[in-house]
């Protein structure tokens, strides 16, 4: 399985990582860093109408490369323009040729809040997403344990971010329900195979109470995509593929944003 080889991947590289960076090292950046100036991600999230989450991406398992060229940082800067409310970044390198740089970069430069998208599954993956800017980090519950899912995101709201605690089934959606999530993605994306079903969230997204706030992830290509989603009560979309393609990014997010 794809999702089995990505965990795989991200274990070495953290081992590798670690021998570079301890652990003492990241939460002395953390320690020192200022307050932030950027406005609480969850609070965004509650407010009227459908936010957008724009997503910066070279490539992924089942594409590979879907933009050869990449200006990682003018992207992410026509994203601000644009009014997105969040700004997502790939930083796993083997399969989507992220980079943590790209985090660093984007979050020194953007005035919203930036999402580490990435396979977490150690704390050293949070100190190290909070050293390199990041507001918000991803959760996924097929990779994670019960006790992973409460203490991590519990370490990142410590640390002034927050989580978004992903599911793909119903029974997921259950389990970040019963590990406190305040934020809950679905995703219309199987991360075991990577295919996409585009109804997967708004199957489940009755499962989730309206006091949490939901976002739908993957497979939202078109305006009626974004029109269904908000029509069934999400209160934000993460879109990555489909701004990444695009020629005219500012004008489609404006367009979704005006749903």
């Amino acid at each position: 399985m794809i999702l089995d080889d990505l965990v795989a991947a991200t274990r070495i590289r953290l081992a590798r990582r670690q021998q570079h960076q301890s652990l003492t090292e990241l939460k002395r950046i953390v320690a020192h860093q200022p307050p932030t100036t950027k406005s609480d991600f969850l609070t965004t999230l509650k407010q009227p109408g459908l936010q957008v989450i724009a997503e910066v991406k070279k490539a992924s398992p089942s594409k590979g490369t879907i933009v050869a060229d990449f200006p990682y940082m003018a992207i992410a800067q026509a994203y601000e323009q644009a009014g997105v409310d969040a700004i997502s970044v790939l930083t796993e390198p083997d399969y989507f040729n992220g980079h943590l740089r790209y985090l660093k970069t984007i979050s020194q430069q953007v005035s919203v809040p930036t999402l580490r998208k990435d396979f977490t599954i150690d704390p050293y993956m949070i100190y190290e997403a909070k050293a390199n800017g990041a507001s918000i980090i991803l959760l996924i519950v097929a990779i994670l344990t019960d006790q992973q899912l409460r203490t991590f995101r519990q370490l990142a709201e410590d640390l002034g971010m927050q989580a978004i605690v992903e599911a793909y089934t119903a029974e997921e959606v259950t389990r970040a329900l019963q590990s406190g999530a305040k934020i809950i993605g679905i995703n219309n994306r199987n991360l075991k195979n990577f295919q996409v079903d585009f109804t997967n969230s708004l199957k489940l997204r009755a499962m989730v109470p309206d006091s949490i706030p939901v976002i739908a992830e993957s497979g939202i290509q078109t305006q009626q995509d974004v029109e269904k989603l908000a029509a069934a009560g999400f209160n934000a979309v993460l879109i990555g593929e489909t701004l990444m393609r695009s020629k005219h990014k500012r004008e489609l997010i404006t367009a979704f944003r005006g749903i």
